[in-house]
């Protein structure tokens, strides 16, 4: 018997299942005192949290360099997580899914990209043929992206200071599609 590949339209809600791994929120080392949390929820059209998506956040380090840890994406057979995540070292990338609520967490370091620091996002979620790319800027100023946004659309890319009292903190909704939705990116 001959299986044919699935088609495209046939999207989860599976992704809590394998694709998460062990620690993936965390980018930055553990303990390391520059470390920010980049938070939010991730909503559909009618405004209700998505509770089984996945996000992808890539970014450059801190002195601006996009290497990573090497091997931070090489699955390791015994314990499941990943080889380059040995808890010390800055890997560029994490993999989180929302909790029950729609959820999310990321531990990382400031980003050091030339000109505004933002970091990249890939969403992951139910009823989408495809993944949808975002970034999420730290702070509002001049940007060849955020100038060529109206206003109203710019401010769904900047990450605003979490006012929960946690320090460091930036808050970062994606809301998919309807009132607010989030600016998304097409590369080709």
């Amino acid at each position: 018997m001959t299986l044919l590949p699935t088609p495209s339209h046939t999207v989860g809600p599976f992704y809590g299942y394998a694709l998460p791994f062990p620690e993936g929120e965390r980018v930055a080392p553990h303990g390391h005192p520059d470390r920010i949390v980049l938070h939010g929820h991730v909503y559909d059209g009618d405004g209700v949290p998505v509770p089984d998506a996945i996000l992808d956040f890539w970014q450059a380090a801190p002195d601006g360099s996009l290497t990573g840890a090497p091997g931070s994406m090489r699955r390791d057979p015994v314990t499941g997580g990943h080889l380059g995540r040995n808890g010390t070292d800055f890997t560029g990338f994490g993999r989180v899914p929302t909790d029950a609520d729609g959820h999310y967490a990321l531990h990382t370091l400031p980003p050091g990209n030339a000109g505004l620091p933002y970091i990249s996002v890939c969403v992951f979620a139910r009823g989408l043929l495809h993944h949808l790319f975002t970034r999420a800027y730290l702070r509002d100023g001049a940007d060849p992206l955020l100038d060529s946004l109206p206003a109203a659309r710019r401010a769904t890319l900047v990450a605003r200071p979490d006012e929960s009292g946690t320090p460091r903190a930036y808050r970062f909704d994606i809301r998919l599609q309807g009132e607010g939705e989030t600016v998304f990116l097409e590369f080709t």
